[in-house]
């Protein structure tokens, strides 16, 4: 099968109550750590992505059962996955898992997982 596009998709639990500054930070992590993972792993997507304009989308999910599942399954498929834990220095307790990095990848491989997920 020939994959269409490279994209990263950034999973965020809306279950976890984060002002829009704690949110963004939270989203940053996952796109740079997962991104620096790729680069590291699959260097071929990662320079092809940033030469394709570093498509990502944010989606969210309600809870952390969600979060994990999408998580594992990507693991499963072979697809770059990170999970990102606040610190709990500031609005959350420490551990808390906020967000899901995952790619860059196919978009084609990455929308059979999180396809379906509305945008954040």
């Amino acid at each position: 099968m020939r994959y269409k596009g490279i994209k990263q998709v950034i999973v965020v639990r809306k279950d976890v109550k984060m002002g829009k500054g704690k949110l963004a930070v939270q989203v940053a992590h996952a796109s740079v750590y997962s991104f620096y993972l790729t680069l590291q792993e699959k260097p071929e997507l990662a320079k092809e992505w940033i030469e394709t304009g570093q498509k990502k989308v944010a989606v969210k999910v309600d809870s952390l059962r969600e979060a994990i599942e999408i998580y594992e399954e990507a693991v499963r498929r072979g697809i770059i996955s990170v999970k990102i834990f606040d610190a709990g220095l500031t609005q959350l307790k420490p551990g808390t898992l906020t967000a899901i990095g995952l790619g860059p990848d196919y978009e084609d491989k990455l929308d059979e997982i999180t396809g379906k997920l509305k945008l954040l």
